[in-house]
């Protein structure tokens, strides 16, 4: 029976699977977007969020804790470094897992996983406009028609302005 066994095993033993997820973590950390399976993205993402969370403390004594689980002193530079300074107000939530569709060889799950704040065409993007509640009084819509009807009244303006120069010209000739 396999009672609160939950992580997965990535079809590894012990050692392998914790030296692919810390080669996994030092790749995120120096690339800050990989692309691997689906499987082992979900895996990274649960092995290195607590390493970010520990991170935001730098001590001596947290940098030696992550430190024993990533192995490579460059990762840990970028890790107490850019990587802290940019998720430092952040309560969690540090990586994204994004879907890609099937790999053509062994049409295994792909998806890639990236550290959210250092995704610049993420961070661009305006946010959607909260829903609110409907009323019978109209609420937007009653605004917005006193600004469509004085849109619709200067349409033909602007079309009878870009016309007389044209008219000009033809006159010219």
């Amino acid at each position: 029976m396999r009672h609160n066994k939950k992580f997965n095993h990535l079809g590894r033993t012990a050692d392998h699977r914790a030296a692919l997820l810390s080669n996994l973590a030092c790749s995120l950390i120096e690339h800050k977007r990989i692309t691997t399976t689906l499987a082992k993205a979900k895996a990274l993402k649960k092995y290195v969020e607590p390493l970010i969370t520990k991170a935001k403390n730098d001590t001596t004594n947290s940098r030696r804790v992550v430190f024993r689980y990533l192995q490579n002193k460059e990762a840990i530079k970028e890790l107490f470094g850019n990587v802290v300074t940019k998720v430092g107000d952040r309560p969690g939530g540090y990586t994204r897992v994004i879907k890609l569709g099937v790999r053509q060889g062994d049409a295994a799950q792909i998806a890639f996983i990236e550290l959210v704040d250092f995704d610049e065409n993420m961070a661009k993007t305006p946010k959607a406009e909260k829903k609110t509640r409907r009323s019978r009084r109209g609420g937007k819509k009653a605004a917005e028609a006193p600004k469509a009807e004085e849109a619709a009244a200067e349409a033909p303006k602007a079309e009878a302005a870009a016309e007389a120069p044209k008219a000009e010209e033809n006159k010219a000739e």
